[in-house]
């Protein structure tokens, strides 16, 4: 599955958006937020960010370059994301594996500002070291023990917005029981694609939609 993973990540699908899976209309001009994964940046989102944009909403980027893990000026960077694409109106954020979890706990500081948090194959519950196949890397990358961010945080308490965990068994990157705990999310939605996928599958995007609406 990790193999596969790796196959996915050049394949030419994830540079263009799948129409199929998007609804016109259905975003009512909603402001949504897509946080990266771990390495990757807003060019990795840009699939999902241009469907959620022709399905109706106001999708953005988070402005930060890549994703190198949990620090202290992280949730400055959001907050300061969330006031300016708010216009008024309560922000969506939709956080990809790594993102996930910081669209989580930005949610816990701040849910006055949030409307609801999506994931996408992010280890929300569970030991980190056996939630997911990159820890390793996670804490050679970030400078900290996986199990030891330099922010105060619970990682599988939930916000006190709704939170949707979208979800697949066949994620080779994330375990399925990790990303999916009933306890961390008030609803689930299971996929089939990809951990890699699910940032342009159509599936995934679909799912997304859904989560959203």
């Amino acid at each position: 599955m990790l193999a596969r993973e790796l196959r996915s990540a050049v394949d030419p699908r994830r540079l263009f958006v799948p129409r199929e899976a998007v609804t016109p209309g259905i975003g009512c001009n909603r402001p949504v937020l897509v946080i990266p994964g771990f390495l990757a940046s807003d060019g990795s989102t840009r699939p999902l960010r241009l469907a959620l944009k022709e399905a109706g909403f106001r999708a953005h980027g988070w402005k930060r370059g890549r994703n190198f893990g949990l620090d202290r000026s992280v949730f400055d960077v959001i907050d300061a994301r969330v006031r300016h694409i708010a216009r008024g109106a309560p922000v969506s954020i939709v956080g990809w594996s790594l993102g996930g979890l910081i669209a989580r706990e930005y949610a816990k500081l701040h849910p006055e500002r949030i409307d609801k948090v999506v994931t996408l194959g992010s280890p929300i519950s569970g030991d980190p070291r056996q939630n997911n196949n990159v820890w390793r890397l996670y804490e050679l990358v970030a400078g900290h023990a996986v199990d030891a961010p330099p922010v105060a945080c619970t990682l599988d308490e939930k916000p006190a917005v709704e939170t949707i965990a979208i979800w697949s068994a066949r994620d080779g990157i994330v375990a399925p029981h990790g990303a999916c705990a009933a306890d961390c999310c008030d609803r689930s939605i299971e996929i089939t694609c990809g951990h890699i996928e699910m940032v342009y599958a159509p599936e995934a995007i679909r799912a997304v939609i859904d989560a959203l609406s």
